[in-house]
């Protein structure tokens, strides 16, 4: 009898307890696990900081209180990628969220199929939206003079410049919400400041940042000449003011009546820059951090040597882990998408120069903001100036190294990059 009783309590307490587990389950949970492959009206998730050197032309990003943030709110705007989700709470919620899902299941497998022939890059554009700009400048592109009107030359660079922004401002368009923006310190902390002439620049590496430099620190009477000014200087000197340095009031005022530029270049041919300079020389950063960790994790029957030093990654081994979603090191500033780096779609810049076209663009820029005519932009190459700028036969050397498919995928990286900054496929066989 008491056996009886003992098993008859242990099956009751056992069904008590499968009761109260189910009852506190999260029903999106439940959904979740039994219907893979239907999305849910959830809030983005918060990306991974990037790990950040203390030796690669970078800072780590300063704390600020809450009240330190720009707000403002547009018709026009997309979610932000970095906001931190927000938990359904209410049942109400919850029940709204199951039948928001039995609602796609009654569609039946042809939605499904559909989905599956997307586009890879149509679902990692989906995955990361892009960022309406909220902010335009008071000044927005300087107006040319009379004078400059006459001038085929200006005029020619100034149409240039209006059809760049109106490209970029279209692709940003493509993926507008009508939700409350902020302009975080996190948004802005690679946007040095010139208060002299006004200016915001956006530090892009691999695409003349380091002259750029040069130029905002003869501007701001720091040095008379840009050939006085040591590598060292530039990057670790800390004579340039960062936008993120500034209170709330700093941060949007300079946002909104300074001249705002940045300057890009054709992505694969960046990349190839960065990897020729941080793994086809010593370096004492991206050697022991970012090489060790590639070829142990990338390289069959690694040398001692190879895991000891991280020198020698292959241009294959770190494409390897470009693409890879479990990268076993994070993303670093100088093979990371513009689109992260200046928020252009966040932050409505009013010039687009390009590496390709720098001199150019850069002399045009510093005409219209009206900087002293003896300053140009300066042409030489402090690192490893015997060795020949990367250039575009050079990167199809690289890339040459790769399979169809790592091109695709490595294309498919960048593709933001290419349709916001109008840049051609690089390779025929890209789709």
């Amino acid at each position: 009898m008491r056996l009886t009783c003992m098993f008859s309590f242990i099956l009751l307490f056992g069904a008590a307890g499968l009761v109260v587990f189910i009852h506190l389950q999260d029903p999106e949970e439940i959904v979740h696990q039994q219907t893979p492959g239907i999305k849910y009206n959830m809030g983005f998730q918060q990306p991974k900081k990037d790990c950040v050197s203390s030796n690669n032309q970078d800072r780590r990003l300063r704390k600020k209180p809450a009240d330190g943030v720009a707000t403002v709110k547009q018709s026009d705007s997309l979610h932000l990628s970095e906001n931190v989700p927000t938990k359904l709470q209410s049942t109400d919620r919850r029940q709204s969220s199951i039948m928001f899902v039995m609602k796609d299941q009654e569609k039946g497998e042809e939605i499904n199929s559909i989905r599956l022939h997307k586009r890879r890059r149509r679902f990692i554009i989906k995955k990361s939206p892009i960022l309406i700009s909220m902010n335009s400048s008071i000044l927005n592109l300087p107006t040319l003079n009379s004078e400059d009107r006459n001038n085929n030359k200006w005029k020619s660079l100034y149409q240039i410049q209006r059809e760049r922004k109106q490209i970029m401002r279209e692709t940003c368009s493509k993926y507008k919400s009508n939700n409350r923006r902020i302009i975080t310190p996190y948004h802005v902390s690679r946007i040095f400041v010139e208060d002299k002439y006004r200016v915001l620049y956006c530090e892009v590496p691999k695409a003349g940042c380091s002259n750029w430099k040069r130029v905002l620190m003869v501007l701001n009477g720091l040095a008379s000449s840009t050939k006085d000014i040591q590598h060292n200087t530039v990057h670790y000197g800390n004579y340039l003011k960062r936008l993120d340095g500034f209170d709330h009031k700093g941060i949007y005022h300079r946002l909104n009546t300074y001249t705002k530029m940045l300057f890009i270049r054709e992505p694969f041919e960046k990349l190839v820059s960065a990897f020729r300079d941080k793994f086809e020389h010593p370096n004492n950063y991206y050697h022991p951090v970012f090489g060790k960790a590639i070829i142990s994790r990338y390289r069959v029957n690694a040398t001692k040597e190879a895991l000891r030093t991280g020198s020698g990654v292959k241009f294959k081994e770190f494409i390897q882990y470009l693409l890879d979603v479990h990268r076993p090191v994070g993303m670093d500033i100088h093979w990371d998408h513009v689109n992260r780096l200046c928020s252009p779609c966040l932050i409505d810049y009013d010039f687009v120069g390009k590496f390709e076209s720098m001199e150019d663009d850069a002399n045009f820029f510093l005409h219209l903001i009206g900087a002293p005519q003896n300053l140009t932009f300066p042409k030489f190459k402090d690192r490893h100036s015997n060795e020949e700028r990367t250039t575009t036969k050079i990167t199809q050397q690289y890339f040459a190294e790769l399979s169809p498919s790592q091109r695709q995928r490595s294309y498919d990286f960048y593709y933001m990059d290419y349709l916001m900054f109008n840049y051609s496929k690089p390779f025929e066989d890209l789709y």
